[in-house]
């Protein structure tokens, strides 16, 4: 695993006072790691290497990669025997919301993922340490180290103490789910564009508006969904796109 891990990545020394660092991050969460410089590589961002070209491919991202993949099969595979009684679309839409930015920004904050970020002076600058993407992507990243690191059970128990949770408010908060958000991660994540929201329509007296929308996905367009708000129609048009979408 470790000359796997420098072929791909290089090699940097972790000081004993990072070390330290990196030891009680892992306490209180119940971590144990057999190769603590992979859960350093994790921290790293990738505006550290652009600055550092002797460690030009020291970052996390293929961490994250693998993290996100992990992160839905433990979430879906724990919806999959939760929710028995439901039908895909719902197990679905519950798993992106959880996985969802959204989510993963404050669990991040709640377990320190902030303060262990290693970035470079130009993102520290600029605020990178609070940006929720580099959170939600580091929780990931960190997420993929532990698979490498222990296996998938542990890293399974790992992840079901803080996406159970969420899973439970989404549950009891149906009506309050962030369609639009949803539905614009899994639109970037295909494609690398945003859903494009079109007002078409509109009706009734101004005291008493509908409003009429439609979402562009790339060359295709769902709706137009309606809603006595802009965004109340929006939301109604992205829940419909993501129902036309996981039911294919």
């Amino acid at each position: 695993m470790k000359s796997l891990k420098y072929l791909f990545f290089g090699s940097r020394t972790v000081t004993q006072e990072r070390k330290k660092e990196l030891l009680d991050f892992c306490k209180p969460l119940g971590l144990k790691f057999n190769d603590i410089e992979l859960l350093d590589l994790a921290f790293h961002h990738r505006s550290y290497s652009n600055e550092h070209s002797q460690h030009k491919r020291y970052n996390n991202e293929r961490l994250e990669f693998l993290g996100d993949s992990v992160l839905g099969m433990v979430t879906a595979a724990f919806l999959y025997e939760d929710m028995a009684e439901n039908p895909e679309g719902d197990l679905a839409k519950i798993k992106a919301s959880v996985v969802s930015e959204k989510s993963l920004a404050p669990i991040g904050l709640s377990i320190g993922i902030d303060k262990m970020l290693v970035l470079g002076r130009g993102e520290q600058l600029s605020g990178g340490r609070e940006k929720p993407a580099i959170i939600a992507d580091c929780v990931e990243a960190v997420i993929g180290a532990y698979y490498l690191d222990s296996g998938y059970d542990k890293v399974k128990n790992f992840v079901l103490d803080f996406i159970i949770p969420e899973i439970r408010k989404v549950q009891q908060n149906k009506g309050n789910m962030d369609y639009k958000t949803m539905l614009q991660e899994f639109f970037q994540k295909q494609s690398k564009q945003c859903p494009f929201y079109e007002l078409v329509n509109t009706s009734g007296p101004d005291h008493n508006q509908t409003f009429f929308v439609s979402v562009h996905l790339g060359n295709k367009v769902f709706g137009p969904a309606e809603g006595k708000s802009k965004k109340a129609a929006e939301q109604n048009a992205a829940k419909l796109a993501l129902d036309n979408l996981n039911n294919k």
